[in-house]
């Protein structure tokens, strides 16, 4: 068998390196994206395991389809830039991976907490010496009500951390999820969205939810609430979000994803200009939060993508089928 690893980081060499000398597997390895130009190295491959970056439309599925590729695994739980009704149209396999929640679920209470304390302009301080504590009066998790928008396996986690805070939790989601009933209180939409001083999404990204976070539905929110997105970009108008913050109707914004973050997020650009206009501006307020899309990166959760991504293709080959496919 011979596998294209496409987007690969150094991280995930011990992983293929075992696979390689276990199951005597060909892997073409290149750390570039999935795109017209990297599509040669998939020639003559039976499968490409690609991270998020790469988008694979029907153009590039065509491609990799004539180059031989019968299976598609992709590294991670989303797969939002796979064409995927296409792709199973003409005959390819596709799957993504799952791995422990906890990693993003604790990324988030970690971006709830370092914003109601307002760490960011408490660090800015201390780097210049600045040791006051003029407006950086904080609040206390215990008394405020936490919003969870999505009760999957990271909600639900995320439900699990936050019930030790002794914080009330308001839940939406279209179905229940009956492990944590007892610690949270499912409601409608509009009332989590008015009843909420921190909101946070953990929903996949499906063209009935993109945007689901715009002007509408921010200005139904508390004045000053606390905004928390470690799930994907596109989920979120970053139009309103930036008009939010302006006008102080949302207090807080921490965002672990942003609109356009190809080629920018996970790459080494300390002397380049970011042409992101959207993420300069907003990355000056003191009160917002731009991580670099690493609520996911852990140890633990590294190695399970790369292992869980090769095991789904080795599935495939055997049995025609795999326990992640999509």
């Amino acid at each position: 068998m011979k596998i294209a690893i496409y987007e690969k980081r150094p991280y995930e060499t011990d992983v293929i390196d075992l696979y390689r000398k276990k199951y005597n597997i060909d892997f073409v390895e290149t750390d570039e994206i999935l795109d017209d130009k990297s599509v040669v190295l998939s020639e003559g491959c039976d499968a490409v395991s690609t991270l998020g970056f790469s988008q694979l439309d029907k153009s590039l599925l065509d491609r990799i389809k004539l180059n031989g590729v019968k299976y598609v695994s992709t590294r991670t739980i989303g797969y939002n830039h796979f064409d995927v009704n296409y792709a199973k149209s003409i005959g390819l396999k596709l799957s993504n991976v799952t791995y422990a929640p906890n990693g993003v679920a604790d990324f988030t209470v970690m971006l709830m907490l370092i914003s109601i304390r307002k760490y960011k302009p408490a660090m800015w301080r201390q780097n210049v010496n600045d040791y006051t504590l003029n407006g950086l009066m904080g609040k206390e998790m215990r008394k405020m009500t936490v919003g969870v928008i999505g009760t999957g396996r990271i909600g639900a986690t995320v439900i699990e951390n936050l019930s030790g805070f002794g914080c009330k939790i308001l839940a939406y989601d279209m179905f229940k999820n009956n492990k944590i009933i007892e610690k949270a209180q499912y409601v409608d939409m509009d009332f989590l969205l008015k009843n909420s001083d921190i909101i946070t999404i953990h929903v996949p990204l499906t063209p009935a939810n993109k945007e689901i976070i715009n002007k509408n539905t921010i200005n139904k929110m508390k004045k000053g609430v606390i905004i928390i997105n470690t799930a994907r970009s596109e989920l979120m108008n970053i139009k309103d979000l930036t008009e939010g913050i302006e006008t102080e109707q949302i207090g807080a914004l921490a965002l672990d994803v942003f609109e356009n973050e190809n080629e920018i997020y996970h790459h080494y650009l300390s002397t380049d200009i970011i042409k992101n206009r959207d993420m300069a501006y907003l990355r000056q307020f003191p009160n917002v939060i731009l991580t670099q899309h690493m609520a996911f990166f852990t140890d633990s959760a590294a190695e399970e993508m790369i292992t869980n991504s090769i095991e789904n293709i080795i599935s495939f080959s055997k049995t025609g089928t795999c326990p992640n496919e999509l």
